[in-house]
């Protein structure tokens, strides 16, 4: 369950990135993240910060509700 949550966010960031333009480099320079960090919370290899949750939400210039929008997230 707990890697299944990963996935999920890691697909929902992934979808707002793209539904922008943006590349995992671009997302990384916006949110001060390192491009192989986005490409890890975009596989769900990476169990994010809360500090982190922050930053790509204001890169990607959504709620934080927004990222955890996923219907099919049931924790």
């Amino acid at each position: 369950m707990h890697q299944d949550a990963l996935q999920l966010f890691g697909l929902r960031v992934r979808q707002l990135r793209l539904a922008q333009g943006i590349s995992q480099e671009e997302l990384g320079a916006l949110s001060s993240l390192d491009r192989t960090y986005i490409s890890g919370i975009e596989r769900g290899k990476r169990n994010v910060s809360l500090r982190n949750i922050l930053q790509i939400a204001s890169a990607l210039k959504v709620s934080v509700s927004d990222l955890f929008n996923i219907p099919e997230f049931n924790v």
